[in-house]
């Protein structure tokens, strides 16, 4: 199951990678100026919350709710528990992609390093690592198929 995961954790985040790569030799060649005094002024405070929701605070409460609703039964099925993992790993690397839109819109300098902050938070923790996986099925009573 981890080999799926980590698949499919490439797969959200390749596009990233190549999308800064692409932005910046946009931005160095074009010299773009960023966004107007008036919407800096909000759409950096609202990338700076829509990161830190989709990479930290998102992540976590998927995964309360997810347990809250499971609490109750003895075994879960592994399909169930691979779509939980997969949409919890969806919703961190959001970030990623919010830190690529403040990058080319060109934020502010606080705000811009806020967000990457975050999206390499939810990249660090989103990574599907085997082990992690593993303390999770026994948290999650896994039925094997």
């Amino acid at each position: 199951m981890h080999i799926r995961l980590r698949r499919f954790y490439f797969r959200v985040w390749a596009p990233v990678i190549v999308g800064f790569a692409a932005a910046g030799a946009f931005l160095r060649f074009q010299g773009a100026n960023g966004l107007a005094e008036p919407a800096a002024a909000v759409l950096a405070p609202a990338m700076l919350i829509l990161a830190a929701g989709c990479g930290i605070a998102g992540p976590i409460l998927y995964r309360s709710l997810f347990a809250y609703r499971r609490r109750h039964l003895a075994k879960l099925p592994e399909t169930e528990f691979y779509k939980f993992e997969r949409n919890q790993t969806g919703i961190a690397l959001a970030a990623p992609y919010l830190a690529l839109a403040g990058f080319l819109m060109q934020l502010p300098r606080f705000h811009m390093a806020a967000v990457v902050l975050m999206a390499l938070y939810a990249v660090y923790t989103a990574y599907p690592l085997e082990a992690r996986i593993r303390l999770d099925e026994k948290i999650f009573r896994i039925a094997p198929l």
